[in-house]
């Protein structure tokens, strides 16, 4: 199990766009956002894809000015 907690940076006016995009990637889960456009998320690595690539999927999207990993948990 690997879990990440990343800050996700956007403008104020793609931030609800943004969220249902970054929702919709397997293993992603946002928890938080903020009026200034900022949100906290998580990914777990799935049987697909890990988390160092869903990572640069979210860096990748369109709105996205920054996403930077906080935290790292990795268990077996």
């Amino acid at each position: 199990m690997n879990i990440s907690g990343v800050v996700v940076h956007t403008l104020p006016e793609n931030a609800a766009a943004l969220q249902e995009q970054i929702a919709a990637l397997a293993g992603v889960e946002v928890h938080a956002t903020q009026d200034d456009g900022r949100m906290v998320i998580t990914i777990e690595d799935t049987p697909e894809i890990g988390p160092a690539e869903t990572l640069m999927q979210v860096q990748n999207l369109p709105g996205v000015l920054s996403a930077a990993m906080i935290y790292n948990y990795c268990d077996e």
